[in-house]
């Protein structure tokens, strides 16, 4: 790695469910990192996403969306968030135009303690009209005086150019964190189990996919393909028959999903095994979060 001086540092993302962090993520790295779904809670890691120019080097993280924990596993992903205010050089806050500035408002009050510089994203501009937006974006000028207001839209990548720009100048000047053969600090395995988890989110409803999580038992790296074998693991005996559905046709659609996804993502050819085990304490045994990651 280079010891040329150049502008570096993480960026991290943080903010409410719901509101587009994950677009937003996806949209500044260029590539689908974070998994993306309607659902609330479905990043549940904190994932960077490296972006180099000629002179720069953005280490982006996306982080869970801030809620009141209700057991270990939400505790986790909360220490994510607080970890990834702890250790930025700049922090963007992601808002929408539907979301109360009331919400969870002790970090919106901890944005205004912060000694880094901080850009408010007004997520979702098309969403509503002009005036509305400019009345929401002179509220959060009132809320964050510090901070730097920048309405947009991440899904249709409006003013992502202009935020890009903001964040190049507002970073230190320091040399490249990471080499820029680099796009990001998770590895195949993970992205082989969040691509199989974003399929379970969009196929089924209610608590099952607050109650799955999928561990990567098998990653063979071959020539011509991957061979992958999953685990999902649920609470219930109950759950396990609905992920796996009527002569196994739920789960052989959601295999069918996640390998043509795994094999887009990847660039290679993948056979993806699945088995679903039930594993009741799974969101409250440490121990067992720590093997999938979520405590260090």
């Amino acid at each position: 790695m280079e010891d040329k001086i150049i502008r570096s540092g993480f960026v991290n993302i943080i903010g409410n469910p719901n509101v587009g962090k994950s677009t937003l993520m996806n949209a500044l790295v260029g590539e689908k990192l974070s998994i993306v779904t309607a659902k609330a809670q479905t990043t549940r890691h904190r994932i960077m996403g490296i972006v180099n120019g000629d002179d720069y080097q953005i280490v982006f993280s996306d982080t869970p969306g801030i809620l009141k924990p209700s057991y270990e596993l939400q505790q986790a992903m909360m220490n994510f968030v607080d970890t990834a205010i702890g250790d930025a050089d700049i922090i963007i806050y992601v808002t929408d135009v539907y979301e109360s500035s009331e919400k969870n408002k002790e970090y919106v009050d901890k944005l205004n303690l912060l000694s880094v510089p901080v850009i408010v994203v007004v997520n979702k501009i098309d969403k509503t009209d002009q005036q509305t937006l400019d009345a929401l974006v002179e509220k959060w000028h009132g809320l964050v005086p510090k901070a730097d207001i920048l309405p947009m839209s991440a899904l249709n990548k409006v003013n992502t150019d202009i935020l890009l720009k903001k964040i190049v100048s507002l970073l230190p000047k320091q040399p490249a964190w990471y080499d820029r053969d680099v796009f990001t600090d998770k590895n195949l395995r993970f992205f082989a189990s969040e691509i199989l988890r974003e399929k379970i989110l969009e196929n089924y409803s209610k608590e099952i996919p607050y109650c799955a999580e999928v561990v990567i038992e098998q990653f063979i790296e071959e020539e011509e393909m991957y061979s992958i074998e999953a685990i999902i693991n649920v609470v219930r005996e109950s759950q396990k028959g609905i992920i796996i559905g009527k002569k196994g046709a739920a789960l052989k659609r959601v295999g069918t999903q996640a390998r043509k996804e795994m094999e887009s993502f990847f660039q290679k050819k993948v056979f993806l095994k699945i088995f679903v085990k039930v594993d009741p304490s799974w969101r409250e045994n440490k121990r067992e979060l720590k093997k999938f990651g979520y405590i260090q």
